[in-house]
């Protein structure tokens, strides 16, 4: 029987999650609005996202399923299989990414070579994988306790560094801003629920996930935009070097990579047994991080404003038909292999949001779409008692 996880343990897990070099250099763009109308775009844009990342959470938690087999409860058994697939490769593109910004950032401060680095940081992934969420433990605790002492450092040295020139970031409208902020625990909702299936606590697990992974992002979303705005870069190594925290700046750089990236490969591996029950998920979640750490190496990926908004398009709608069928209509789908109407829904919000980005909106294109996603899903409900 596995071992339940407690309230402390999801809260650190998920720290970790938050304390992410994606999350700094995404809150770089945000850096043309300032600092009053930044800060107002973070904080709508997570708490849109974070009533979701909870919905989401506490809907495994009580269920005791992984995410992709939540979503089954809504889409059907073959329903909940495509989504299952575009979330690994969502997860395997997310790996990628990561370890590509965390060598790039580590050659930065000490170079070897930049492959180098990603060896280095796909081998730790490795290792937090084999050791297993449910025996971190002290091991993961240490980390989380360096990394938030590392990251008050370097809180407080780019907040020091007021003076220079602003960096050059391309100018962003508000929604733009907003929509990049939602984004951030859109990307988990496929995954929290991969960890609050195995919490002693569901619903005090779901919450406390919650609420730390997205104080902690807006941290690290408030890091980034005042790197460009006080210290004149957009660069986080350059902050790093530039106050002195060599050894320490390369500490932040590889275990803010490592504890982030964990969950990606990890959630990836269950999401794959989701697929089919015969994949091991320890051995899928070790293979994501191989193919991660060959991409990081071999392709560019320097801007993923792209490959977040394709994020937000597809499981923003999918997690808005999934509560309007569990909290409302509470109706389940997971005995037939397509929910059509449901799908139908899904489709609709899909391509409503990659409408909707061609329209500058002030309150962004997630809320909207997840609006009238939640709208149709309620019709067509009402639609199906009336047949």
């Amino acid at each position: 029987m596995e071992r339940k996880t407690s309230v402390f343990e999801n809260g650190l897990i998920w720290f970790g999650a938050g304390v992410s070099l994606a999350e700094i250099l995404t809150g770089t763009y945000l850096a043309p609005l300032g600092m009053g109308r930044g800060l107002a775009a973070i904080l709508l844009g997570h708490l849109i996202g974070g009533v979701l990342f909870y919905l989401a959470a506490v809907i495994s938690g009580e269920t005791g399923k992984s995410s992709m087999d939540a979503v089954k409860m809504t889409y059907g058994q073959q329903g909940g299989r495509l989504f299952a697939l575009l979330n690994v490769i969502q997860l395997a593109g997310w790996t990628a990414i990561m370890i590509y910004d965390g060598s790039l950032s580590a050659a930065g401060i000490f170079n070897p070579g930049r492959w180098l680095w990603c060896v280095v940081i796909g081998g730790l992934i490795l290792v937090w994988i084999l050791v297993g969420i449910s025996s971190l433990g002290k091991l993961n605790t240490m980390a989380m306790a360096a990394l938030f002492l590392l990251s008050i450092m370097l809180c407080v040295t780019v907040t020091g560094q007021s003076g220079a020139s602003s960096a050059a970031v391309e100018s962003i409208s508000f929604g733009a801003a907003l929509e990049l902020s939602a984004s951030m625990p859109l990307s988990w909702l496929p995954c929290v629920g991969d960890y609050t299936r195995v919490a002693a606590e569901p619903k005090k697990a779901s919450l406390v996930s919650t609420l730390v992974y997205n104080a902690v992002s807006i941290w690290m979303f408030l890091i980034g935009m005042a790197a460009a705005i006080y210290a004149g870069t957009t660069d986080i190594t350059v902050i790093l070097l530039r106050a002195g925290l060599g050894a320490a700046g390369l500490l932040i750089v590889v275990f803010s990579t490592v504890t982030t990236t964990f969950l990606d490969a990890f959630s990836a591996g269950i999401s794959a047994r989701s697929i089919s029950e015969k994949t091991d998920e320890r051995k899928a979640a070790v293979l994501t991080t191989g193919i991660g750490m060959v991409c990081a190496i071999a392709f560019p990926m320097d801007d993923i404003t792209g490959f977040l908004y394709f994020i937000g398009s597809v499981f923003a709608p999918m997690a808005a038909v999934m509560i309007g069928t569990c909290y409302i209509r509470k109706t389940r789908s997971d005995e037939q292999a397509f929910d059509w109407p449901n799908l139908l829904v899904w489709l609709i919000g899909f391509v409503l949001y990659r409408l909707l980005m061609h329209t500058d909106l002030p309150c962004g294109y997630t809320l909207p779409d997840i609006l009238i996603t939640l709208a149709l899903t309620l019709l067509a409900g009402r639609k199906r008692k009336n047949v």
